[in-house]
């Protein structure tokens, strides 16, 4: 089943965020290399792709996982998450209707 990961970044978080994101991107890449990313990308705290200073507000990632604990554990223990980057974090199933 698919579930939709959404971690909302803490203030002034731009920094770490940036510091772990090679190792974030490395587990999502494992899960698009294994057929399970629908889709995942930053949220920019302004009206542009590239926010700067501004950073971003959070994260969004649709992937497919055996269950919701699995999607769960998955994003807790993603560099994002340990490392305070993300303020909280959602994590539920999603039905894909279109396209």
């Amino acid at each position: 089943m698919l579930y939709i990961i959404i971690g909302k970044d803490r203030q002034n978080s731009l920094a770490d965020r940036l510091s772990v994101r090679p190792a974030h991107l490395e587990r999502v890449q494992a899960l698009l290399d294994e057929g399970r990313l629908i889709i995942g990308g930053p949220m920019p705290a302004i009206d542009s792709e590239n926010p700067g200073e501004a950073g971003f507000l959070g994260s969004v990632i649709i992937a497919e996982f055996a269950s919701l604990e699995a999607a769960t554990a998955w994003a807790e223990a993603d560099p994002y998450t340990v490392t305070g980057v993300f303020e909280t974090l959602e994590v539920h199933p999603y039905k894909q209707v279109l396209p």
